[in-house]
C-alpha cells in the first residue's frame, strides 16, 4: 500500500510522517503539493502538522481552500482512510470532515512535550492495533490545540464512539491535570461517524521508533495498514 502526506506551505512535519509511514510499517509513501488535483493512487492521507499558510486568519483557515481538498474530500467520502495530525487536524475541522474545532490553549502558551493518551475506542482502522484502555506515550507540539465542540456535538461524540482518544494519566485516569490544553473533555482525537477519518492532535509521526522517546506512534500507521489488508481479502 501507498500513504500519500499533502504539503502545504508551511508545511514542518511532512517529512516526519513520511519517514514514520515508512519506518512503522514497511510500505511505501509519496508526497502530495497541495496544489494538486491528483493524489496518485494512495490508500491511504496524511494531512501533516505544521502552519499551512502560515495560521494566517486562524489554523486551517486558508488550507481548506487548497485544490487538492476536493479530492480529499472526495476520497474521504468514499471511505478512504485520511488522518490529520496536529495542523492537520485543524485542517480537517475547517474543512468540515470532522466536527467541531481547534481553539488556542487554556494558558495561551505554545506546549511542546510528550503526553499520556488513553485509547476509548480500539474498533476503527487507526486504533485496532491497540485495546480499549491503552495508553500511548505521544508528544505535542501547539499553541491551538484546545478541542471544543458544542453540547449536541457532544453528546452525538460520546454515543457514536467517535472520541478515540484523551488526555489521560501514565495508568489511564482521566483528570484536569493530564489535560494540557484545556480540551473538551480531555479529548484528544475524534473520528467522524464512518470511522475512516481521524484527527488528533499528539504527534504520531514524532514517536514511531524507540530512538525518539516512544514507539507508541507505531501503532497508528500499523493500524492503518491493518486495516487496509483486511478491507483488501
Amino acid at each position: 500500500m501507498k500513504f500519500g502526506v499533502i504539503i502545504f506551505p508551511g508545511s514542518n512535519c511532512d517529512q516526519d510522517s513520511y519517514n514514520a509511514a515508512i519506518a512503522s510499517t514497511g510500505q511505501q509513501a509519496a508526497f502530495l503539493w497541495h496544489e494538486s488535483h491528483n493524489l496518485e493512487n494512495c490508500d491511504a492521507i496524511i494531512v501533516p502538522g505544521g502552519f499551512a499558510y502560515g495560521d494566517y486568519l486562524r489554523t486551517g483557515a486558508i488550507a481548506k481552500f487548497a485544490p487538492i481538498m476536493d479530492q480529499l474530500q472526495k476520497f474521504a467520502g468514499s471511505g478512504g482512510l485520511v488522518i490529520g495530525i496536529c495542523n492537520g487536524f485543524q485542517i480537517l475541522c475547517e474543512a468540515g470532515l470532522l466536527p467541531g474545532a481547534l481553539m488556542r490553549n487554556a494558558g495561551l502558551k505554545y506546549i511542546c512535550k510528550f503526553v499520556d493518551l488513553r485509547v476509548e475506542n480500539a474498533d476503527t482502522p487507526f486504533t485496532n492495533a491497540c485495546k480499549p484502555g491503552d495508553v500511548l506515550r505521544i508528544p505535542i507540539g501547539h499553541m491551538d490545540g484546545n478541542y471544543y465542540c458544542d453540547v449536541a456535538t457532544l453528546y452525538a461524540l460520546k454515543r457514536q464512539n467517535q472520541i478515540v482518544f484523551r488526555y489521560a494519566t501514565p495508568d489511564g485516569q482521566i483528570t484536569a491535570d493530564a489535560n494540557p490544553n484545556g480540551s473538551l473533555d480531555n479529548i484528544a482525537g475524534i473520528c467522524n461517524e464512518g470511522r475512516n477519518v481521524l484527527g488528533m492532535m499528539p504527534h504520531p509521526d514524532r514517536c514511531s521508533e524507540a530512538l525518539l522517546g516512544s514507539a507508541d506512534g507505531a501503532k497508528i500507521f500499523k493500524s492503518m495498514v491493518n486495516a487496509l489488508v483486511t478491507t483488501a481479502r
